[in-house]
C-alpha cells in the first residue's frame, strides 16, 4: 500500500502586503496624533558680548535705560509711566524740546537690566523705530574671556 504524502514539493508563500498595510496605517497613526512641543535645551544669561562697542561722544545719542522694574528714563529723568504713547512722546521731547523735526541719523542705545521684562525692550525699540530712528544697538556687558 502507498500512501500519498501530504507534503508537497513546494515552500509556503507568505504575502507581505497586508503586513505592509498594517505598518504604513500605523506610522500614518503616530505621524498625525504626535504633538511636537519646542522646547529650548539652550540656557542664555543676558546681556553680555564678548566684543567690545566703539562708541564715540562727539554726536548727539539717545540713551534708552530700562532697569528690572520695567521702568524707563531718558536723560537721567524717569518716565511717568511705561505705556507706548509715554515713551514716544518723551523720546521727542527730548530730541527736539522745540518740537522742530527730528533728525533721524542719531543713535540710539537701549541700556536694559538682564532681568528687563522683554516687553518692554521691545516696546523702547517700536517707539524708536515709529519715530524715524533706526541707528540702535543694546549695550551689554564685556564678559570677561580669561574665565573661561
Amino acid at each position: 500500500m502507498k500512501l500519498q504524502s501530504s507534503q508537497s514539493s513546494e515552500d509556503p508563500e507568505v504575502n507581505l502586503t497586508p503586513l505592509i498595510d498594517v505598518v504604513f496605517i500605523l506610522l500614518i497613526f503616530f505621524m498625525v496624533s504626535t504633538t511636537f512641543q519646542k522646547e529650548s535645551e539652550i540656557r542664555i544669561d543676558l546681556p553680555e558680548a564678548g566684543t567690545e562697542s566703539v562708541v564715540t561722544d562727539d554726536i548727539k545719542r539717545l540713551d534708552i535705560i530700562i532697569d528690572s522694574d520695567g521702568r524707563y528714563f531718558i536723560g537721567d529723568q524717569q518716565l511717568v509711566n511705561s505705556e507706548f504713547e509715554t515713551l514716544t512722546k518723551a523720546i521727542t521731547n527730548y530730541l527736539s524740546p522745540d518740537q522742530s523735526a527730528i533728525d533721524t541719523d542719531i543713535p540710539v542705545t537701549i541700556r536694559a537690566d538682564r532681568k528687563t521684562p522683554y516687553e518692554t525692550v521691545i516696546r523702547a525699540m517700536d517707539a524708536t523705530a515709529q519715530l524715524g530712528l533706526v541707528q540702535m544697538s543694546l549695550a551689554t556687558n564685556q564678559r570677561d574671556l580669561t574665565d573661561e
